[in-house]
């Protein structure tokens, strides 16, 4: 019932937890003194033998009281909130720092959509953990020993009867619990299942609608929203169950208290005013351990909420680097390098590639032939390589991320715009830079023109920058990377699926780039990586052949094939068009 690694984490919580269980207690003591002063004073009503100052002695007692109450309901209401919100700030810390040491490689690990989804909804269910079940956990035990310590010298018999009845509702949680583990867990998982399905129709509504393909997306949706249905029912139907039966007990165990004091009354062992008062309190034993079952099950939520975020960050870590960068004009070498990725077979098979400082070098060759593996090691993204990877004399796996980061570039062929203006967007690469600097990107990706006949700089972009063009989206991405001004830039296809103005535009820049920078430059276009100081032409994860475009041009082999090809393919393309 108690998460003992969360409270560990979230250990300096405990004095929230501390002042709410000691202000209950407060109000516990306050409404037994205000019962103890009502019941001696109907006593002596029945007796006829009160005087004035008893009522008033009374009547200011239960205001006090009354006046204690509200005012401990609004402390213990902040309590509350200021137990969650700190709880929740610092778990979705936790999250936000493992993805940062995870890096860019995250996804490889989890899935987008758990990411937000433990972060949002998984988070919340912390909030009443802490803020409700483990204070009432802890003053559920303190209120019923309170109340038998001091009704015990009422009577024994009584208080006894009504102790021995408390443990039957925590015995009770304890079996809810382990039969609701289980399906908590199962509810989670289905949850998950869901909210990444949704994500992931969401984002790709658009090519589901091109292939007529959303009507069977959204029937395997409500398939799964069913399971979710059937699933939540379960876990409310076991709930109400579980409610009953702590009610019962309560009951049950408050009406036992009761006969017995009423019986001692009767038999003349207990005073009135005793028996009104055990009367009065009987339910004060079960009430606290009853309301600690109504946040129980929100706690069960909770804990398999934070098995999941336990599990988020106890993913193993790549090993991170420390090296500085030191030499920026320093070029790359690849040796024997080999990765797979999790779970399966190699994509990369004893590749060498050789990036001279201040050359434009091209990575070729179908689809699927390790070309973005061969970016995505280089900028870090892929982790646990075999072989060797020097930057000048450091080897690549030794590098601080950031360091790798501050002096390699990437764009790729879906480089990310955000939602806001243009400024914003450019001024991620260097957030000092002026408005003649920006506007100088701009221009020489040819886009500013176009900007001015909006709003300048202050253009607001939709998310993914969708109110652009691909080619606009594209020329955008690389003015950023342009302002980042890294001495090694690599281009993964970042001339795909955008119109031909663009691509000549960006072909262009790269060509101008390779004068003063390191350029690696993937294309699935051969006619693009002519003028490359050396191209590698790469198939099934090992490089085919290797040399200058006339070089390979001249061995007759595949890259030849595929060069004439292509070349024959745009020839008909444009006598199409003529």
């Amino acid at each position: 019932m108690i998460k003992t690694r969360l409270v560990k984490l979230l250990s300096h919580e405990k004095k929230y937890i501390v002042y709410h269980v000691m202000i209950q207690w407060f109000e516990l003591m306050a409404q037994i003194l205000a019962i103890f002063s009502l019941t001696a004073l109907l006593e002596k009503l029945m007796d006829d033998s009160y005087q004035r100052i008893d009522i008033h002695i009374t009547v200011a007692i239960l205001i006090a009281a009354m006046i204690l109450r509200f005012a401990g309901d609004r402390l213990l209401a902040r309590m509350s909130y200021l137990a969650g919100a700190d709880v929740k700030r610092i778990l979705r810390e936790k999250i936000y720092e493992k993805m940062l040491r995870l890096g860019a490689s995250y996804r490889s690990y989890t899935a987008t959509s758990e990411i937000v989804q433990l972060a949002a909804e998984g988070v919340e269910q912390m909030e009443t953990y802490f803020g409700k079940y483990l204070p009432q956990f802890f003053y559920s035990l303190l209120a019923p020993l309170t109340l038998f310590l001091i009704l015990v010298f009422v009577s024994w018999k009584a208080s006894l009867v009504l102790l021995i009845c408390v443990p039957l509702i925590p015995i009770s949680i304890v079996v809810v619990q382990k039969l609701a583990k289980r399906l908590l867990s199962k509810y989670w998982g289905i949850y998950a299942g869901l909210a990444d399905s949704f994500l992931e129709n969401l984002q790709g509504m658009t090519t589901l609608k091109i292939y007529l393909a959303d009507q069977k997306k959204a029937d395997e949706m409500d398939a799964e929203a069913s399971r979710f249905r059937k699933i939540t029912m379960k876990v409310l139907t076991m709930q109400l169950n579980s409610t009953s039966v702590m009610d019962i007990v309560a009951y049950g165990g408050a009406a036992a208290g009761i006969v017995v004091a009423v019986l001692e009354h009767l038999h003349g062992n207990v005073t009135l005013a005793g028996a009104l008062t055990i009367v009065l309190l009987a339910a004060e034993f079960f009430i606290p351990l009853r309301l600690l079952g109504s946040y129980f099950h929100i706690a069960m939520n909770g804990m398999a909420a934070s098995d999941k975020i336990f599990a988020f960050l106890d993913l193993p870590e790549p090993k991170q680097g420390a090296e500085a960068w030191e030499d920026r004009n320093t070029g790359i070498y690849m040796e024997e390098v080999c990765f797979g990725y999790r779970d399966g077979a190699d994509v990369l098979q004893h590749v060498s590639v050789n990036l001279p400082a201040g050359s434009l070098i091209s990575l070729v060759g179908e689809s699927g032939c390790g070309k973005s593996t061969i970016a995505g090691i280089l900028s870090g993204k892929n982790k646990d390589y075999r072989g060797r990877i020097l930057l000048g004399e450091r080897e690549l796996a030794g590098m601080a991320e950031d360091e790798l980061l501050k002096n390699i570039t990437v764009v790729a062929h879906d480089s990310y715009l955000f939602k806001g203006t243009v400024e914003e967007n450019l001024r991620m690469a260097k957030p000092q830079a002026t408005e003649e600097e920006l506007e100088e990107a701009l221009v020489r990706v040819n886009l500013l023109d176009f900007l001015k006949t909006q709003n300048g700089l202050a253009t607001e972009l939709l998310e993914r920058g969708a109110n652009l063009s691909g080619g606009q989206r594209q020329r955008l991405a690389l003015a950023r990377a342009l302002l980042h001004d890294t001495p090694i830039y690599i281009f993964d296809e970042a001339t795909s699926n955008i119109d031909v103005e663009s691509e000549n535009r960006i072909i262009w820049i790269i060509r101008e780039l390779a004068k003063t920078k390191t350029i690696l430059l993937i294309s699935h276009r051969l006619a693009n990586v002519i003028d490359s100081d050396c191209i590698y032409m790469m198939e099934r994860g090992k490089v085919l052949e290797k040399g200058t475009h006339r070089q390979l041009m001249q061995m007759d082999g595949a890259y030849r094939k595929m060069f004439l090809t292509q070349y024959e393919l745009e020839q008909y393309g444009k006598a199409v068009e003529a």
